[in-house]
């Protein structure tokens, strides 16, 4: 038997009213933070595309800066899965026998740290090297998406608070140092035949 770790004593009571706020709340509102936390990941891939799209004009090394975003996301979303099993935190659902919107994940799927808020924040935070204006526009949805993970019963407050210092952590140490790599990264890109599709509008 694995023995999990019990959050609830952490922040249990604001979980509690959060997602009796929630079920009080008009369904369309829940319908629309259900749909949100479902796919609202898209929306970062999204503007990490656009990001990269816009970054080409502006020269190889704001190009190769761009193509960075992507992989900075899936190391802190390894990171965040590192943490997740070593701490093996039961969901809050699990512990607390509430009713939820979403349904209650099967044991073993942990909860400690938010995965979507890892993402979320570590998207945002790359995203603002790119561009300050699709970083602003990434910074909100990833409060939202933080927000959406405890409304939907997923995850107690401080599994997304964790989620935010993973993936903001992450993004920022694996941006500011490839900064400092960009334009030689450019440089050898650009003698690849795909690297100066990529790079070059």
């Amino acid at each position: 038997m694995i023995l999990a770790f019990d959050g609830s004593s952490i922040d249990g009571a604001a979980y509690t009213d959060v997602v009796r706020l929630a079920q009080r709340s008009p369904d369309w509102l829940d319908d629309a933070v259900s749909l949100w936390t479902t796919f609202g990941l898209a929306l970062f891939a999204a503007l990490m595309v656009i990001g990269w799209w816009r970054a080409r004009r502006a020269g190889a090394a704001a190009a190769v800066t761009a193509l960075a975003v992507p992989m900075v996301v899936v190391l802190a979303y390894g990171v965040d899965m590192g943490v997740k099993m070593a701490v093996r935190e039961d969901r809050p659902c699990q512990r607390l026998h509430v009713r939820t919107l979403e349904a209650c994940p099967a044991p073993g799927d942990w909860s400690f740290p938010s995965n979507h808020a890892a993402i979320a924040v570590a998207a945002a935070a790359a995203l603002v090297f790119v561009s300050r204006r699709l970083g602003a526009v990434a910074v909100l949805a990833a409060l939202a998406m933080g927000v959406s993970r405890v409304w939907v019963g997923a995850h107690y407050p401080h599994d997304v608070l964790a989620g935010v210092v993973v993936g903001g952590l992450v993004a920022l140490v694996a941006m500011f140092v490839l900064r400092q790599q960009s334009t030689a990264l450019a440089g050898w890109l650009t003698t690849k035949r795909l690297g100066s599709l990529l790079l070059t509008a």
